[in-house]
This record gives structure tokens, sequence and C-alpha cells, in this order.
């Protein structure tokens, strides 16, 4: 009978020390991604419903082309490139087309707001895992490394803020992020030489100019990195150009569709904000940042840096795969036109490199030296989290009691309460409403809008871009003549002249004034409604719409407003 196999004696397989340590920071580094993105995510849930109205532009062109009426802000428009975010616009049409985007409540919370979050919190755990790829090269330590630039990132209001806005910034910094990762391993691995990193930072620059138009700026980072690099050959300028190939080819594909859809080689948003050529005083603005954190922090960071950088050491080598990206977003946050939103908006792809470059030089300072300069360093370090900590939660604290421009406010003042207008007024569909605030209005008006933004409104932008603000109020009154006009702010007085044009006052009737702007007013085109009575109806109701909107945004600037935002709608229940 052959031998039982239970009773036959096995030699005992030594246990495989590699493989233990490999599990070992395996496990070590999905603790530190997801222990950082948990942070991060955490202050993000601290501004609740909160979305930008910015954001909400590029919702109402995800409805347009999810619905099949080609690339315009609503159903019939004009066909307008009146976003600059293409690559998150995509992401919004395949959540679309999931069923997870635009389509009401998922299990209570709206989703035009829990899908856009529920990205940003994936990009930030992409960027977080991209910081750890770039640490384990570094330091020895690379997930400790990780999560404590993971904290800090999830600590600077300005990064979670416009992560969880309902923007790209999430997908840019990630971007962003991950090209830095690939350099610093490519400088670590010794593969400048190769095709394939130089393909991959290519495209991922690519990716970023797709995401926002100064991500351009980013495919001079692999090129730069290669040259600068010690040593010359042949090979290495070879690689630079296929980086700047891998670049220029999609991106250039791109360009010639977008001219030969507009005939610009910049997106309408571009054209109507006209931004200018940099100057020197343009860098200025990178002292802003230094404020925001506090001088002691960037002190300490920029002394970190200078001391690896000017010791010997395999770190020193590596450093300019983070630093070369982080000088580029510098430069981009500098030279673009300054931003009136809250918390530094364009400045999203500055704190992650920042953090990890500064992290990296912390632990390689606390592995040298005595104990006596190690605790030196632990002091400075965490005296500087302190003072920069405190300046933090009070700038969190500010944004959460008065957010900027949430979405929920223009989609019940503009959107909503137009529509009850119009009801009141007997207008159809084909009404005009003129009005800067276009994406809480464009997801909830029934109106045919007209962007005086420029944003979405190429004729417009043109205007702006030439500076003929004649031109513009003659388009205004003589061409469009809106049915209905909201004036406020900078875009009617001074600004543009068209609250002081003398057409306002011979072809509009005064239908409300607000309290809180001296030029904030609502004008409906006399001879629209001929009936006294429906016009005292009118300037009844338009001023108790502003009045509503304005005690819901006092009472809770956070909220979301009702499951979902629909065209026609003239309350948050639909």
């Amino acid at each position: 009978m052959p031998p039982d196999p239970d009773s036959v004696s096995r030699p005992e397989v030594p246990p495989d020390p590699g493989r233990r340590a490999r599990r070992r920071r395996r496990g070590a580094a999905a603790a530190a991604i997801a222990g950082a993105t948990a942070l991060i995510a955490a202050h993000g849930a601290y501004y609740r419903y909160w979305i930008v109205d910015d954001a909400a532009v590029t919702f109402a062109y995800a409805r347009t082309i999810g619905e099949g009426h080609g690339i315009s802000l609503q159903a019939g428009a004009p066909s307008v490139e009146g976003y600059s975010n293409t690559t998150w616009l995509v992401l919004l049409l395949i959540g679309r087309a999931l069923g997870l985007f635009d389509q009401g409540a998922v299990a209570g919370f709206p989703d035009y707001v829990l899908f856009p979050k529920l990205l940003a919190v994936v990009c930030c755990l992409g960027t977080v895992a991209a910081m750890y790829r770039a640490a384990a090269c570094m330091v020895s330590r690379p997930a400790v490394v990780t999560f404590a630039a993971g904290a800090v990132l999830a600590a600077v209001p300005s990064y979670v803020i416009w992560c969880f806005s309902g923007l790209e910034n999430s997908l840019y910094a990630m971007l962003v992020a991950w090209l830095a990762a690939v350099m610093v391993r490519a400088r670590a691995d010794r593969t400048l030489e190769q095709r394939t990193p130089a393909i991959a930072c290519g495209l991922l620059a690519c990716a970023a100019a797709l995401t926002r138009p100064d991500g351009a700026i980013y495919a001079a980072a692999f090129p730069l990195l290669v040259l600068l690099a010690p040593g010359f050959s042949a090979a290495r300028v070879r690689s630079a150009a296929v980086s700047a190939l891998a670049f220029a080819v999609p991106f250039g594909a791109f360009l010639l569709w977008r001219y030969a859809n507009w005939g610009l080689w910049l997106p309408n948003t571009a054209v109507a904000k006209d931004q200018g050529l940099p100057s020197p005083a343009d860098l200025a603005k990178v002292g802003e940042l230094v404020g925001y954190v506090g001088w002691p922090a960037v002190l300490v960071g920029v002394g970190l840096i200078g001391v690896a950088l000017g010791r010997p050491s395999r770190l020193r080598g590596l450093l300019p795969g983070l630093l070369i990206p982080l000088a580029l977003a510098l430069a981009g946050y500098a030279v673009l036109q300054a931003d009136w939103m809250l918390q530094w908006r364009f400045a999203t792809p500055v704190w992650p490199l920042a953090a990890l470059a500064v992290a990296v030089c912390a632990a390689d300072a606390l592995g040298r030296g005595d104990l006596p300069r190690r605790a030196a360093v632990v002091a400075v370090l965490t005296a500087t989290a302190i003072f920069s900590g405190t300046l933090c939660a009070q700038a969190a604290e500010r944004f959460h009691d008065n957010p900027t421009f949430p979405v929920c406010w223009v989609a019940d003042r503009y959107g909503r309460s137009f529509n009850g207008l119009a009801d009141i007024a007997g207008l159809d569909d084909k009404a005009t409403f003129l009005i800067p605030d276009m994406g809480g209005t464009a997801l909830t008006s029934r109106l045919r809008l007209v962007d005086f933004a420029g944003l979405a409104d190429a004729e417009i932008a043109r205007y702006y871009h030439e500076g003929d603000l004649s031109g513009l109020r003659d388009h205004v009154f003589e061409t469009v003549r809106p049915t209905f006009i909201r004036t406020g702010g900078a875009w009617w007085g001074n600004g543009t002249g068209l609250a002081n044009d003398p057409r306002l006052e011979r072809d509009y009737e005064v239908l409300q004034r607000d309290r809180y702007d001296v030029d904030g007013r609502t004008y409906l085109r006399k001879g629209v409604v001929a009936s006294p009575e429906v016009m005292e109806r009118l300037r009844v109701a338009a001023a108790q719409d502003a009045h509503r909107a304005m005690r819901d945004a006092g009472a809770d600037p956070l909220r979301a407003c009702g499951p979902d935002m629909r065209a026609g709608q003239t309350d948050a229940k639909g």
C-alpha cells in the first residue's frame, strides 16, 4: 500500500524574509496613502454640499453634450467652447453615461454634489499615491514621509477647498504629481534616455494642458530635467525631443480640432478673459502664497531644500524631479490673471509638490547628525507646524462661513426665481435673460441665456477681447434686446458702462432693486407686459425672491438645493 500522505514528513520551507519585507512595505504604503486621503476627504467634508458656481458651467455642458445637443451651454444655443477643462468634462460625461451624474439624488445626496466630490477623493488618492511613488525613490521610509506630506496637504485649505469645489483642480494636481513621480523615478533608475518615461511625461503634460490651459507649461518639465542633468549625450537630446513630441502630437491635434470648429486656438473662456502676456511684476504674486501659509513655513522649507541640495547625496540628484515641476507650477500661478475667488484657486498643483519636497528633505535632515541636531530639527518643524496650522485653520473657518459663490445661490436666485417671473409674465422659452452668472442659471433656467461674462458667448467674448465696450453695449441694446437684464457688481457700472447707458432707462423697467448691491437691479423690457396688475405682481415676486435667496444663503451657504437642478424649476423641489 502507498504511504499515507499525511504521515509522510515534509521538509520545512524556510520563510522568505524578502517576501515578508515586501508585504510589510505594501501594507505600510497602502496605510499611508489611505490615511492621508482620509484626512483630505475629512477636511473636504467640512464644506458639506458647497459647489462653486463656475463648476456648474461644465456640468451644463456635460448635460447638453450627453443629451445629444452638441457643445453648447443650453440645448439649441450656438456652439461655443465655454469651458477650459476638457478632461474633467470627459469624466463628467462618463459619469452621466453610467447614470452616476445629473440623474438625481443617490441615497439622499444630490449627485451634482456627490459625483464630483467622489471624483475629487479618487484624484486626491491618486495624488498621494504619486507622492509615495516619488518618495520610495528618495527616502528609506517612504510611507512615513508620504503620510506626513499628505497630512500637510490635508491641512491646506487652498488645496482641499478647490479640490472639492466641483472644478477640475483635483485632477489637475494629480496629473502634475504623477508627472513629478515619473521624473523622479526616471532619474533614480537612470532611464532618462529611454522612451518610456519621456513619452509618459509628454502625455501627462498633454493631459494637464487639456485640464487647464496653463497646464501646457508642464511640457517643458521632462526636457528641462534631461537637459539640466549632469553630463550630455545625444541620447538625452533625443529623449527630450521624444517627450516634446509626445506632448505636441495629441495636443496639436486637439488644437486643430478646436480651430476647425470655432476658428480659435484658445478656448472661448481665454478670449473673454483676455489673458495678456506675463510681466516681471507678476512674479510678486508668489508672495501671496508665502503670506498664506506663513513666512516661517516657507523659510524652513526653503532651508531644508537648500541643505539637501548643498550636501552631496543621492537625494540631491533626485530633487530636481520635484523642484522643476514645482517651479513651473509657481510660474504658471504667477502669470495667470489675478483670480477674484478666495483661497488661491490657481495654486492647487503647488501644494502637493511643495509638501513632498519639504517632507523628503526633512526626513533627510532627521536621518543625519547627532541627537541634539535632530531634536532641534523636530523643535523647528513643530513650531512651524503650529504657526502655519493656526493660519490654515483660520482660513478654513472663514471660507466655511462665507464660501465663494455657491451654485445653489445662483440656481435659486437667477435660475428658479426668473423661471417664476417668466411664468407670471406669460413668457415662453424664447424669452432671453442677460446675466454674467451662468452655472446654476444654465442648469435651472428655461429662458434663453445670454452670457454677459462672455465665457459661453463668442460674440460678447470678442468685444471684451478687443476692448470695444461701446460695441458691446450696442450689441446688447440693439441686437440682443434681452427680455430680462440682471445688473450688479463690476460687470455693470464702471466696468462695462451698461448700467449708465441711457438705453437701459429708455427700453427697460425696473422690477427690483437690491439692498446689498447699489448696482444690483432686475429689469424687464418695456412692452413685454401690458397689464399694470401683472407688473405689480412681478415686482412683488422679484422682491420676495431676492429676500428669500439672501435669507437662505445667509442661513446655510453650504446647503444643497434640492435633489436635482432642472430647466424650468421654480423651487428646489422641482
